[in-house]
């Protein structure tokens, strides 16, 4: 992973996206462990910068940067100077002066990351955590590693590689036309050699998919019983979807993965959902709990691929999670930590 900043899938290309998978994989590890803490960022300072509420993507980068030993800021715009008339830029500048590594940042306006990043250059590494309906490239990284970790799983195999990925019949199913996870999706899952397709219904697609590397279903039901992946988005009511739609009973009649849908799927399909899920509307109460659902894996997987992208962004220039040296490795104990760390390599 090359770069000072992770702004969009397209900073990682392939190759990077499987740097992130492969280090995610050790980092998962040590998810598993009874003390899942490693020295590894330990006097390295991450903030997270949200200007919109997401309990999910802010609780999950907090913990990854923890578990990393990192020292974490969290700011929320609404008990913040912002209240009092701050810009975005002197906020910005007043944490970067602070002496923050890593600005993890959630706005409602597309590019507010970028823009962020322009302002700070190589004083600190920005990280999108989602921004308007642009991207949000981090929700797109763990859920190519939890269609990874299942489909080895049940191969009873090893996730080594990304070869599983190709060919691999993925449909992103719902409000398209304001998702920043959807676009995400379709750059990760196409690098990686995908197929993918789009149902929704017209009016919540986007005005024009030039340069989308994607087919749109003219049948939806029939697309469902050819998918491998089922990627589930919530309708985007605070952005305004409810207008695109004559009414919830209606979407969810025409486009809601049902209980009588369930039948048309693939025994072995993998349905996702980046959640908040709306139960009753784009997914039934009875399919959210099945096993072929796997959103409560995606959070969990969310730890640590974000712990791998801080890791890569922050502490791997050596290559390796460093070993402790002798004198700190009863200190590290005294805390609870893992003295010695994750050995992951950057290069896999």
């Amino acid at each position: 992973m090359t770069g000072q900043h992770l702004l969009s899938v397209d900073d990682l290309g392939r190759e990077g996206i499987a740097e992130v998978l492969r280090v995610a994989d050790a980092f998962a590890e040590v998810e598993r462990r009874s003390i899942p803490k490693v020295p590894t960022l330990r006097g390295r300072v991450v903030a997270t910068l949200f200007f919109e509420e997401s309990t999910r993507t802010r609780w999950s980068f907090e913990t990854a940067a923890k578990r990393l030993s990192a020292d974490v800021l969290s700011f929320s715009a609404a008990s913040s100077s912002v209240k009092k008339g701050e810009s975005l830029r002197d906020t910005v500048e007043t944490i970067v002066a602070m002496g923050i590594d890593a600005v993890v940042v959630r706005h409602p306006s597309s590019g507010a990351p970028h823009q962020v990043a322009g302002w700070i250059g190589d004083r600190s590494h920005v990280l999108n955590a989602g921004d308007g309906w642009h991207e949000h490239p981090t929700q797109a990284l763990l859920d190519c590693f939890t269609v990874r970790q299942v489909l080895a799983e049940r191969r009873g195999e090893s996730p080594a590689g990304i070869e599983c990925f190709e060919g691999l019949r993925v449909l992103v199913v719902g409000d398209v036309r304001h998702s920043r996870v959807a676009r995400s999706q379709v750059l990760a899952y196409h690098a990686l050699g995908a197929e993918v397709t789009l149902a929704a219904p017209g009016s919540l697609l986007p005005p024009s998919l030039e340069g989308w590397p994607v087919t749109v279903a003219a049948d939806f039901d029939r697309a469902l019983g050819d998918a491998q992946v089922v990627s589930l988005l919530r309708l985007q009511t605070e952005r305004g979807s409810g207008a695109f739609v004559p009414s919830l009973r209606e979407y969810t009649a025409g486009w809601g993965l049902t209980n009588s849908r369930v039948r048309s799927l693939a025994d072995d399909v993998i349905v996702t959902h980046p959640g908040p899920m709306v139960r009753g509307v784009e997914i039934a109460g009875d399919v959210a709990d099945l096993p072929v659902t796997v959103a409560t894996l995606q959070v969990t997987n969310g730890v640590a691929v974000r712990m791998a992208v801080l890791f890569l962004l922050l502490g791997a220039a050596g290559g390796s999670v460093p070993s402790v040296p002798a004198g700190e490795r009863q200190e590290a104990a005294a805390h609870g930590e893992d003295p010695e760390g994750a050995k992951v390599s950057a290069g896999g």
